[in-house]
């Protein structure tokens, strides 16, 4: 049986692309139904929405990880289908045959599912911001938004742009910068939802508004800009397979500074497990890619835990819950990370140091946006009650 495959077959995409629009019909529903179907109102409708849409994203970045940390990231081997087909249902010949040549290879039954659950969860969020961005400038020239249609425009043209990552994810066989990239602009769909999930709540009676000092903020930019850089490299440890390059803690194999070679380590243009020559990566490289993940998390827990302790001493209850939060996630985070390395990577511990790094992006998203004042919006809020008012009896401030 001939076995090859051609790495762009786009002859499932129309059927995919209504699987997507099946899928995604059901969150609509539910946002329709509970939202008083046509006669609500269009800012309660994308509100809705976009929390929805901001869950669903968190999800596929989680399962994201469990796909690239199970080794699934090839289990279908070619793009956008599996064999040329949109479920491995239509593909078991194939599965089969890659499956008998090599049976703990990269494609078997349960990784081909495995991909494609994920394909399927990210069209899915595809078409959920697609359907945002429609609505967002549908419902412009009836006013009222709280922030401009391009903001889901801009989404929507991200979220492109991810699926073009995806598929280079897999026609480039796992290559560590376009992995690596894709992870990082997962995450940053994740924060451009968490910003106009801030804007609709910003509608709400019960919204309480959070007052940081420049100073705070600034300090939470900074903890976000180490963050990301975190985030990235330990992207970098997980597609080059450097998380056991060291072995114990504190000490590296042994050693407090074990012999590193950060340029190949660190050399972004080569493809997996291959020094930037054409041979194979040596130790040296991938214990660089580890000490650099591992030392940068002294700087970041540092950073993140003297943020948390000051947003603890502000006066504004709201404040003191997002460094209670930030607080617990990094916890979490360093607890995740040393069992990583002590427990030899066990696939919950690997998988629950992603999704908290995702919740520490979010948490950051959220606690910038809502304390940032941003131009355009409409600010939507239940005012105090007056002398001799009831609490509702008061004007609406926009």
């Amino acid at each position: 049986m001939d076995t090859t495959v051609a790495l762009v077959d786009l002859a499932p995409l129309l059927s995919l692309m209504g699987l997507a629009l099946v899928l995604a019909a059901l969150p609509l529903s539910w946002v329709w139904l509970r939202r008083g179907g046509a006669a609500s109102d269009p800012r309660s409708r994308l509100a809705a929405l976009t929390a929805l849409t901001l869950f669903l994203t968190f999800d596929l970045i989680v399962f994201g990880s469990f796909t690239r940390l199970s080794d699934s990231g090839l289990g279908c081997p070619d793009w956008p289908g599996c064999y040329g087909e949109v479920s491995p249902f239509g593909a078991r010949e194939q599965i089969a045959a890659a499956e008998a040549v090599l049976p703990s290879g990269p494609v078997t039954w349960g990784k081909a599912w495995i991909e494609m659950i994920h394909r399927y969860l990210a069209m899915t969020v595809g078409v959920l911001i697609l359907v945002m961005a429609v609505t967002a400038w549908t419902s412009r020239r009836r006013g009222g938004l709280p922030l401009s249609p391009w903001w889901p425009t801009l989404t929507l043209v991200w979220v492109l742009i991810q699926g073009a990552f995806g598929k280079y994810t897999v026609t480039l066989k796992l290559y560590p910068a376009v992995v690596t990239t894709h992870l990082l602009g997962g995450l940053l769909l994740l924060a451009l939802l968490a910003v106009q999930h801030q804007a609709f709540r910003r509608q709400t009676a019960d919204y309480q508004p959070l007052s940081l000092s420049r100073s705070l903020r600034l300090g939470g930019f900074a903890v976000l800009g180490l963050l990301v850089v975190q985030i990235a490299l330990g992207g970098w440890v997980s597609t080059n397979y450097a998380v056991l390059a060291c072995t114990g803690f504190p000490q590296c194999n042994g050693q407090w500074w074990p012999e590193m070679d950060f340029a190949d380590g660190f050399t972004p243009l080569r493809h997996l497990g291959m020094a930037p020559d054409g041979t194979y990566l040596a130790m040296p490289a991938l214990v660089a890619i580890h000490m650099a993940h591992r030392l940068f998390a002294v700087v970041l827990v540092v950073a993140a835990g003297l943020l948390a302790w000051r947003l603890w001493l502000q006066p504004d209850r709201v404040a003191r819950r997002f460094g209670q939060g930030l607080a617990v996630l990094l916890a979490l985070q360093v607890v995740s990370g040393l069992s990583n390395v002590v427990l030899g990577w066990p696939l919950a511990a690997a998988l629950g140091h992603s999704a908290g790094a995702a919740a520490l992006v979010l948490l950051m998203s959220l606690l910038l946006a809502r304390s940032w004042p941003m131009p355009g919006l409409k600010v939507m809020q239940a005012a105090r009650p007056g002398p001799g008012q009831s609490a509702g009896d008061g004007p609406v401030a926009v």
